[in-house]
């Protein structure tokens, strides 16, 4: 079901969210500054390609304060307004009981996109 459920989220906009990630991440690796935000976005690109069966873990250093500082920049400059946008779609999708799958990956990526430093993704 992971394979097929994988399959629908890429054809559906998956690898649209994917690929937006990506270029997001190639125009902020292009300062040294914005490395560790493109990083993260990378991050979030690959949950997009695929959110069935991965599972979103926080890493030894997410409480340290180079993680919270990054965090909070993170959530100013842009990654609240990432956030909403897949709080929004995922309660979108939980409007029917077949989109409840696909509006669950979508909150499990805005928790990415709230605090991405610190976190990491497994396969399950």
């Amino acid at each position: 079901m992971k394979i097929l459920g994988n399959i629908l989220w890429l054809i559906f906009g998956g690898l649209l969210t994917a690929i937006e990630y990506v270029i997001a991440s190639l125009l902020l690796m292009i300062t040294i500054i914005g490395i560790p935000f493109g990083i993260q976005t990378l991050k979030l690109a690959l949950l997009a390609l695929w959110p069935f069966g991965s599972k979103v873990v926080e890493t030894g250093n997410s409480g340290s304060c180079l993680s919270v500082l990054m965090n909070i920049v993170w959530i100013v400059i842009g990654g609240f307004g990432i956030c909403l946008t897949h709080f929004f779609f995922g309660l979108l999708l939980c409007i029917t009981i077949i989109g409840i799958p696909f509006g669950k990956q979508h909150f499990k990526m805005a928790g990415l996109a709230l605090t991405p430093f610190g976190k990491s993704i497994v396969s399950a």
